[in-house]
């Protein structure tokens, strides 16, 4: 993998962390993500 895919890919991963964070505990609950999962969750271990 390019550097330049590997950047836009950890960017991606970032943004899509900080999103889940900003969600309240009881949204996450209704998607099925614990706030301590959320990485693994979209890193999708």
């Amino acid at each position: 993998m390019k550097l330049g895919e590997r950047l836009r890919k950890y960017v991606e991963l970032r943004r899509a962390v900080r999103e889940l964070e900003g969600l309240d505990d009881r949204t996450l609950h209704d998607i099925g993500v614990a706030r301590s999962h959320i990485r693994g969750a979209v890193e999708g271990r």
